[in-house]
Parts: C-alpha cells; structure tokens; sequence
C-alpha cells in the first residue's frame, strides 16, 4: 500500500553542463525505510507499548485504514517503541504524524546523542520530525513515541525511520527449556531460556496466542479448575516471529477451600454491629433477616495495634440496652448455621488497626483468633484491614514474592488457620479500594519512592492465598476516583464504578503498569460487590436501581452504560453491605432488592 512517507531530499544542486546533478546509484541504494509496520496497519506487530497501553483503532488515522492510539495510566507514560538495525556513523532521519497532547517522538541508543521531539496541542494531525547521526560502533537504535503522565490517550501513525540499512537481522531461534511451574486453580506459572537476539516472547494456549512479554516469564490466569492446558512460547525480534518451542502440559488445582464454602450459587454478606451500636441501632443474632447468607460479626479488634492480640466481646448493656447474653447469642448462630448460613468473626474495621510486624504477633493473632473461633463456634474469618494496617516497605515492589513483615505474617497467619480448620473454613476480605484497585496504577512508594506505601498492599495477600480464599468483596465505597482498565477514571456511587472496579478483578491488571507482573483474575465466584446499605451508612451509596445496572452488566452484559467489560459472568457470587443494622434501619431495601434480583 502506499503510504504517506516523508522524505528528506537532499538537494545536491549545480547547473554545470545545464542541468542537476544526478544522486549516484550507491546513494540510492544505500537510503531505505527502516521502520517495521510504521503505519500500524498490522497491528502492534513490531511495536512494544508499556503496561499493555496501546492498541491499533480504525479512527482517527492520518493515512491508511489503522493508527495507533496509546492511554499514559498512572506513572505510565504509554511508550510504543521498536528496535531497529543501522549502520555505524550513519544519518538517519525519524518522523511521524501525532495527534494529542503532550505527544513525544524520539530515538534512544543512537551510540551519539540521543533525540527526541514533541507536541504541546496537537488537535489534529501534526508532524514530528528529527535526526540524528549514529556512533561508530552502534548497530542498532530504538524509536518510541510516547504521551505524558495523566494525559488522555494520544495517536500515533506513519512513523518512519530513513536511512542506510544496517546488517539484517536474524530470526531468532525456538526457545527451550519452557516448563510450568505449581498451578493454582486458575493460573499457571511458565518460564523458559532466553533466546539471543529475541526483543519479546510471545506465549501460546493451544494454538491462542495468550501474552507478550519481554522477559522470560510469565502466568497464563484466567483458568478453569482441574484442567489440563498445553503451553508454548515463541521469540520475536523485529525480523519476526521464531517457530514454537516444544510444547508443556500442566493442570489446574482442583482450588481447595477456595471454594464457594457451602454459600449458595448468589450470596448476600452483610456486617453486624455485634460489638458496638451506633445510630443504626443493635441488632440481636436471632433478628437477623434470613436473606443473609454470611453474617460478619464486627469486629474483633487487638489490644492494642503491633501486639496480634485480638479480642472480641458484645456490645455492652449500658451502650446496647437490648443486647442478648452470650449464651443466647451462640444459640442463635448455631440456629442459624443450621439454616445455611456462615457466620464469622471480622478482624479489624475502621478503628481496629492490626499490624504483624514480627513472629510473635504473628502467632498471638493465630490463638486469639482461633479462641474466638472456637468460643463463638464460628465457620471462618474476614480480613478488613483498614487504615495503616498493612503497607510496603521500601524496595518491597513484586506482589507475588512480598517481603514486607506486616503482608508476610498476614498471609502465615491465614495459612496456618486454614491448615487448622480445613477446607470447610470461609475466607473472605474486605480490603478498600486504595489498597486494591489503585494498584494498577501505584504499588508501594513506588520505583522512585515517594509514593504512599499503602498504595495495593493487599495485592500481595489476595494473591498468596487466592486457592484459600472464598470471598473477596471489595468496599466500593468511601473511596475516591480510580482509573479503571480503561484508562478513565471512575467515581462511587453509580453502576459504572461497581462495574469498572468489579471487572478489574475478573479481567485481571497489570500491577503499577508493569506487564511483567501481571495480578491474575480471581474466579467470578470469589467475587461479591461491596456497597453501603443507605445514605447513613457510609460515602457512595448507589441506589437499587443504579446496582440492578450493574448486576446486569457484569452477568449479562447489558445495561453496561459508558464501560465495556471484558467479559461476562453470570457466576458473580453477589453483594455485600456495610450493614445488616443499616439496612434494617432502612426498612430493608438493600436486601429486599437483592432478592428480588434476576440472577438468571
């Protein structure tokens, strides 16, 4: 196809003998595109864009039929780039047509001075070009574009790089060595050798193409239980794509106590004030309406935040002067154990800051919990870490490998209470936002420090026990605006948050924008949407109507409004609330909707 190239003529101009001087043959010869698939008409095909930024669209394009259109997210800057082969002490000239604000095109490893040029408004198509001359021994330079941090989403097409050809560059060979490693129910772990000359790795499920990366790892997620998947991974360099490497088998966990833990296939989880009364009013066990599914005693709280102690009592009479004793209180849940429902212990809340700083709060948070365990006769645990509960220390920045003593112990601590109580014990959390979702754009302070290290720290914990975990419902509420995978950000209290926030956990992300590490999707039925009850109850209350939208789209995919998921899931396990009080102060209207709900 042609294609809207600029070209610099150089103009060697004499009218002796009454004409031009002609360009000699050699120089013709010499000067040649470089640029692989400049004008994105293939795709990304030659093209590495950071945390998975960029994408090829139909419109708007400055020539041909695709541009290139990339999001900046966070610290992401959405850099495209390529290798490209020349040749020592050469000229090369790079230009592009862009479009955006705040829009770079440059060159790196020009062995001379690197260059670079750029856009402040470019509502329409406008042209980058620069130069540059290579060094004596440099082989090789790498072209990128890229936008500016918090920036929206700029385009990019025709991008050329004009000059003497280097010498071509071979196709890569098979890599070797691929093997998996320990799968969990949803995800398998690979790794193989690195192969010489190879820019990225492509890897295969079956025959479909599955992730790029550039180094020599990475986790194929999004996996059914008990299933065997075949892998295998390709090397590509920008003169192609090698053949398959020999193939590797590995099957899914069959997800263990991970499980639903006995909840119905739609569940309703609510809080109970059991501990405290505030102006929603105490509520008895016995009163509990039986649309609730999983009822968590709020809270057990430590004697103090570093000591792992944690203790939990009802609420006094003198605060709660219709509070049941303790005997009728177990009685009523074991009545209602008996009807199917799960009832358990909540550590921490709001004002119950828990921090496991060292081995011995680890192990006193262990037998504590567990008396209150065994004392209530209770089917499990929820996590809800609030506050400066959990946080990363400096350097701590690979979710999957946390070396941060408060996430450590966190995740011994659980282990070893699941390993206590066997698979029928329920584990859920109820993390916020901050501490989740925001991940995909902040983890920790940060590469460059600075940031707040709090930034995803449940991350490393919802992954190390995700084959453990039966619930996790994230509080989308008292929160403020976090960027989806769209690259837009989104505010509480309508369906697109609950919608945006909920897909991030089905569809997975990459954490802090790094596609190497890659947080895997949890399974839809290990997902519940946390909301408050009523106004009262808490910032972002989303009316019964506006959560029916939300519902819809994520199981159905209708009613999706302004955000499109990737996916649809009818096995979405349902909704949680901070709390049954407040929605019995409210007459019940965030159950009753809940119940009224068409799930299928």
């Amino acid at each position: 196809m042609d294609r809207a190239r600029p070209l610099t003529l150089l103009l060697v101009g004499s009218l002796a003998a009454g004409g031009l001087l002609a360009l000699t043959p050699a120089a013709q010869a010499a000067d040649t595109e470089l640029a692989r698939n400049g004008g994105f008409e293939a795709g990304l095909d030659g093209w590495t864009c950071t945390a998975g930024s960029g994408a090829v669209v139909p419109s708007p394009v400055h020539g041909g039929t695709k541009a290139l259109q990339a999001t900046p997210a966070g610290s992401d800057n959405a850099r495209c780039s390529q290798t490209v082969t020349v040749k020592p002490g050469s000229t090369y000239t790079l230009s592009g047509w862009v479009r955006g604000s705040y829009v770079y095109l440059g060159a790196t490893g020009t062995g001379t001075t690197d260059v670079s040029t750029w856009t402040g408004s470019a509502p329409d198509w406008q042209k980058l070009s620069t130069s540059f001359t290579t060094g004596a021994s440099t082989t090789s330079v790498t072209i990128y574009t890229h936008g500016w941090y918090g920036t929206p989403a700029y385009q990019a097409d025709d991008l050329s790089l004009y000059g003497p050809g280097g010498a071509p560059v071979q196709l890569p060979a098979a890599p070797t060595g691929l093997a998996a490693g320990s799968p969990t129910s949803t995800s398998v772990p690979l790794s193989w050798t690195a192969v010489p000359g190879a820019t990225s790795y492509h890897v295969y499920q079956g025959a479909t193409r599955i992730q790029t990366v550039t180094g020599t790892t990475a986790t194929a997620t999004g996996l059914t239980a008990s299933t065997p998947y075949t892998f295998q991974v390709t090397a590509a360099n920008s003169a192609g794509e090698s053949p398959k490497s020999a193939p590797v088998t590995a099957t899914t966990t069959s997800g263990g106590g991970g499980g639903g833990g006995g909840l119905p296939a739609h569940a309703l989880v609510g809080y109970l004030h059991a501990s405290f009364a505030n102006g929603s009013g105490y509520t008895r066990m016995a009163d509990v309406p039986d649309s609730w599914d999983v009822i968590d005693l709020a809270f057990g709280e430590p004697t103090s935040a570093t000591s792992g102690d944690i203790r939990f009592s009802l609420c006094p009479a003198t605060e709660c002067p219709n509070v049941e004793s303790p005997a009728e209180f177990k009685a009523a849940i074991k009545a209602k154990q008996a009807a199917g429902k799960k009832v358990l212990i909540s550590i921490g809340g709001q004002n119950g800051q828990v921090q496991l700083a060292t081995t011995a709060a680890r192990d006193t948070f262990v037998s504590s919990v567990s008396k209150i365990i065994d004392d209530y006769g209770l089917d499990g645990l929820d996590i809800d870490f609030e506050g400066h509960s959990l946080s990363l220390q400096t350097g701590d920045t690979d979710f999957r490998n946390p070396t941060s003593p408060v996430v450590v112990h966190l995740i011994q601590a659980v282990k070893t209470l699941k390993a206590k109580y066997g698979p029928g014990f329920v584990l859920t959390m109820a993390p916020e936002t901050f501490f989740v979702q925001l991940g995909y754009q902040y983890y920790g302070s940060g590469p460059w420090g600075g940031q707040d290290p709090r930034a995803g720290a449940y991350l490393p914990v919802i992954h190390a026990l995700r084959d453990d975990l039966t619930l996790l419902h994230v509080q989308d509420y008292n929160s403020g605006s976090v960027m989806g995978l769209d690259g837009q950000y989104h505010s509480m209290g309508g369906a697109d948050f609950h919608i945006a926030m909920t897909d991030m956990l089905l569809t997975g992300f990459p954490v802090a924008g790094n596609t190497d590490r890659f947080f895997p999707p949890l399974r839809p039925d290990q997902i519940a949407i946390g909301l408050p009850a009523s106004t009262q109850a808490g910032n972002g209350h989303t009316t019964p109507a506006e959560v029916n939208k939300a519902l819809d789209c994520l199981t159905k995919k209708t009613n999706c409004g302004t955000y499109q998921t990737h996916g649809t899931w009818p096995a979405l396990r349902g909704l949680m609330t901070w709390s049954i009080n407040w929605d019995r102060y409210n007459q019940g209207e965030f159950s009753r909707n809940f119940d009224a709900y068409g799930w299928n």
